[in-house]
């Protein structure tokens, strides 16, 4: 395997014998495109409700409140959803969001320290609030 990859790295490094820079050029723009292509995909995916609601808490809770206001159902039945008001819509500043962590739901995962007093459990918050800590 170690070979395989020194040969591979070996490949390129050197310049190409076999092919022109214009198939390069093309080449490296197609696979550009490609590459944008997919990104793009995954950033819309990403935009979806069923991608919003994909956790339990979101579906139990959040969804399942947002179905009883206008915003799910109005006599026009234009509906939101969840990237219309929590997503950036101009592009650079979704971008700027994606890569922020994520406060709120990756809070839950982390350390109790980290995490906001309302998702801490009641033993926890007695402890902190005595000052004994």
């Amino acid at each position: 395997m170690l070979n395989l990859l020194k040969r591979y790295w070996a490949v390129i490094r050197r310049p190409s014998v076999h092919f022109s820079l214009g198939f390069l050029t093309i080449g490296g723009f197609i696979g550009g495109v490609l590459f944008w292509g997919a990104f793009n995909t995954a950033m819309e995916l990403t935009n979806t409700e069923k991608f919003c609601t994909g956790c339990h808490e979101m579906r139990d809770n959040v969804f399942a409140e947002l179905k009883s206001t206008i915003h799910y159902t109005n006599r026009s039945g234009v509906r939101a959803v969840c990237s219309d008001c929590h997503v950036p819509h101009n592009w650079t500043d979704k971008m700027a969001a994606r890569c922020r962590p994520p406060r709120k739901s990756g809070a839950r995962y982390s350390a109790p320290s980290a995490r906001p007093k309302s998702s801490r459990t009641s033993a926890w918050n007695s402890r902190s609030t005595s000052g004994s800590g």
